[in-house]
């Protein structure tokens, strides 16, 4: 089976990023650095995303599309980066996230 990970930051966890010294921040990203590294067997493809101020939305329906500068969700979370990996099943695919050490949220959906 073939997922995609969003990996969605959190208001919260933006602040504790930013609150990191530079040691502690180095250690955070070693520690997904780690993470990729120790699946990389199934991951075929992942990126960060630049940062939210970069986005644009764009909401369809009800006559012309509507586009706006920035990530306008409706909530206090935004998808920071994704990762494809390919599994035999959601159980393996689940298995594999509680092991992720960053943003404390994650979605996993199949795609073809």
């Amino acid at each position: 089976m073939k997922y995609v990970l969003m990996f969605v930051e959190t208001e919260a966890f933006a602040k504790e990023l930013e609150a990191m010294s530079a040691l502690e921040l180095e250690a955070a990203y070693d520690a997904v650095g780690r993470w990729f590294a120790e699946h990389s067997d199934k991951i075929t493809h992942h990126t960060r995303l630049d940062p939210m101020h970069t986005a644009t939305t764009v909401r369809l329906g009800g006559g012309e599309p509507v586009v706006t500068d920035g990530p306008f969700v409706e909530g206090k979370e935004v998808v920071s980066g994704f990762a494809e990996i390919e599994v035999a099943d959601l159980d393996e695919a689940l298995k594999m996230v509680s092991t992720w050490p960053a943003c404390p949220l994650l979605e996993i959906r199949p795609f073809s």
